[in-house]
């Protein structure tokens, strides 16, 4: 019996061996392979697209062609975080490396699709992503047509000098209109309607168009293999074995395994444990070169540390070395308070806030204590789409056991010394007796690109008008699609804008926004107060044209999750200390005459007045004990 396990293992580790060897051997030939792929013969390129409109799935069918991946083994290949496949977006720049032979001519050409994000959140990203490419494809949906991301995409692959080339995607639909998205792509963005693709990318119908065109029209990288090194960080992400896997673009030189890496901006070193390609997983190389979009693991353990559109030198080699141009260090737009429901549990869900945040460091995560809800964290997104996904994943992976605050906006109070604060916490913004040292109060804006069709234009112009928007361009396109241009405070944006234009359009709507700077502005901070006391988790920042109506609003919601006392409960909206809204809970009363004779009416006032001194003494000297899950019930629908 044992010798029969013995021949058996014996067996199992020779299968091993085999699947080991047959790994390194695949491993090899790619390797060869693209080592003999001249830098000519290199193309990067990204596929520019509103949400939707089939990135995803193209990319799928070209790594199908060239088989990168078998044909219908997975579905949304880039797409790689569980958010990401649910919603339909791109959170994360991802890349793959293509090797594709030229039927006509029988060369290799080595392809890169920098996949990118399309929100205007993670428009740092996008920029990145497209700073690593020669061209894109700007992807249009023939039956939806030209919307709002592809128009803002656009914008930023065109002034970045990409070379574009425009795919009609989703032509098997029976409501496609073809030359309406010709007529589009040719009107807004100025393409000849000849150069466009009509595409199915579900059905992969005409795809095997695009890989020929993408060769012929965008230019090969400009780098040398022989130049000292310059790579440009991508993207990054945490992985629990190696730690943090950087996406690099090699503009000149070589990166090998053992090589120092030194950062220009943190100026730290690091010393590379493995390079490699994605194909569409990682797949080792003894080297990368001038030209590649690929990876480098480079010993790091702190995520924060790779910082996107760093410049990565040769260590030793980098004198006069100047770094690529395009850093700047990402701006949270939107805060969020995040607070455990049980403040036992602190500590726990610290370490899981710490591992939610590592593969996004775009979230700037720091400690708070609240008055009312304890010990917490204050949250930085990039802007409402990036804090709407990862509050999702908040809320699936914590449920009840955390309690979210309405999100905010960063505000800049200028003084009077000419001296400036960013106040990112309402409860940080000045009290009314220190108002007098401010010159002014500013808060950020944004301009909003808007595509509606013709008969909600007047509803979505309301909608804008009464969230303080201003109208700068207005565009009727051949469609009969109108594109409206509108500057909005970010802070209305982040109260639902998008759910509400969808919600006024039947969701036609499309919109997609890019920061306007900060704007002087009449803002003030509302305290919701509670027997006089101020709830720190519940106080705001708002326009002084809506402080009333908002009070008012806070207020009634509010008293529908409080109890009832012994006694009256005064729950008042504050400005400056004056009261705009106040709604009052009755105390609860015990009927303390119904033990007398109906007759004895010195008595019964006798009785009804000890019971009012009573109360009066109880609401001077009594605390309301408000439960975390009357917090918890308000904002949540806040």
């Amino acid at each position: 019996m044992g010798q029969l396990r013995q021949a058996s293992a014996k067996v199992l580790t020779i299968e091993e061996k085999k699947i080991i060897l047959n790994k390194e051997n695949y491993r090899k030939a790619i390797q060869d392979r693209i080592a003999k792929i001249p830098l000519e013969n290199y193309r990067n390129f990204s596929i520019v697209a509103h949400v939707d409109h089939g990135k995803s799935t193209l990319s799928d069918r070209l790594l199908e062609l060239t088989g990168v991946i078998q044909p219908g083994s997975n579905k949304q290949v880039l797409d790689k975080l569980d958010v990401e496949r649910e919603r339909g977006i791109t959170v994360k720049a991802q890349t793959v490396s293509m090797i594709y032979n030229d039927p006509t001519t029988s060369q290799d050409y080595l392809l890169h699709l920098v996949d990118t994000p399309g929100h205007v959140d993670f428009r740092l990203e996008v920029s990145r992503s497209y700073a690593s490419c020669g061209g894109a494809l700007l992807l249009v949906d023939a039956s939806q047509g030209v919307q709002a991301q592809t128009v803002a995409n656009f914008y930023l692959a065109y002034s970045m000098g990409l070379k574009l080339i425009p795919i009609i995607n989703k032509i098997d639909l029976d409501q496609a209109d073809i030359p309406m998205a010709m007529d589009q792509v040719e009107n807004t963005f100025e393409l000849p309607r000849e150069d466009c693709i009509a595409v199915s990318a579900k059905t992969g119908l005409n795809v095997e168009a695009i890989i020929p065109l993408i060769i012929e029209k965008i230019p090969a990288p400009s780098g040398s293999e022989k130049k000292p090194l310059k790579a440009l960080l991508v993207d990054s992400w945490h992985d629990p074995y190696v730690g943090v896997v950087m996406l690099v673009n090699v503009v000149d030189g070589q990166i090998k395994k053992g090589m120092k890496l030194l950062s220009a901006h943190s100026q730290k070193v690091y010393d590379v444990k493995e390079v490699g390609i994605m194909y569409p997983d990682k797949l080792a190389m003894d080297r990368i070169g001038a030209g590649q979009v690929a990876y480098i693991i480079p010993g790091m353990k702190n995520p924060r540390e790779a910082l996107v559109g760093d410049t990565f030198f040769q260590y030793g080699k980098h004198e006069g070395l100047e770094a690529l141009p395009g850093f700047e260090e990402p701006k949270p737009m939107v805060f969020l308070g995040a607070f455990p429901a049980d403040g036992t549990e602190f500590n726990v869900m610290d370490d899981h806030m710490q591992n939610l945040v590592l593969n996004d460091r775009s979230v700037t995560l720091a400690k708070e204590t609240s008055n009312a809800l304890g010990l917490g964290w204050r949250l930085g997104f990039l802007g409402s789409l990036h804090a709407s996904v990862f509050k999702e994943r908040l809320e699936n992976e914590y449920g009840a056991k955390i309690i979210l605050t309405a999100p905010t906006v960063p505000y800049k109070i200028v003084y009077r010394d000419g001296s400036e604060k960013i106040v990112t916490n309402p409860d940080g913004f000045p009290a009314a007796d220190k108002g007098h040292n401010v010159e002014m109060y500013m808060e950020p804006f944004v301009d909003a690109i808007m595509t509606v069709p013709g008969e909600y234009v007047g509803t979505v112009m309301t909608l804008c008008e009464n969230n303080r928007g201003v109208q700068t361009e207005l565009e009727y396109l051949t469609t009969g699609q109108v594109l409206l241009k509108y500057q909005i405070p970010l802070a209305e944006l982040v109260e639902d804008f998008f759910g509400k234009l969808k919600g006024c359009t039947k969701g036609y709507a499309s919109l997609d926004y890019e920061d306007a700077g900060y704007k002087k502005s009449d803002i003030v901070k509302m305290e919701l107060c509670v027997n006089g006391e101020p709830q720190d988790a519940l106080t705001t920042v708002l326009h002084r044209s809506q402080a009333q109506s908002k009070g008012k609003e806070y207020v009634t919601r509010f008293k529908e999750y409080l109890r009832f006392q012994l006694f009256e409960v005064a729950i008042q909206a504050k400005i400056n200390n004056k009261v705009v809204a106040r709604e009052t809970i009755k105390a609860k009363r015990k009927d303390v005459t119904q033990k007398l004779h109906a007759a004895d009416i010195s008595r019964r006032k006798k009785l009804l007045e000890r019971q009012k001194e009573g109360k009066k003494q109880m609401k001077a000297t009594g605390r309301v004990h408000i439960n975390h899950d009357a917090y918890q019930a308000f904002l949540r629908r806040n």
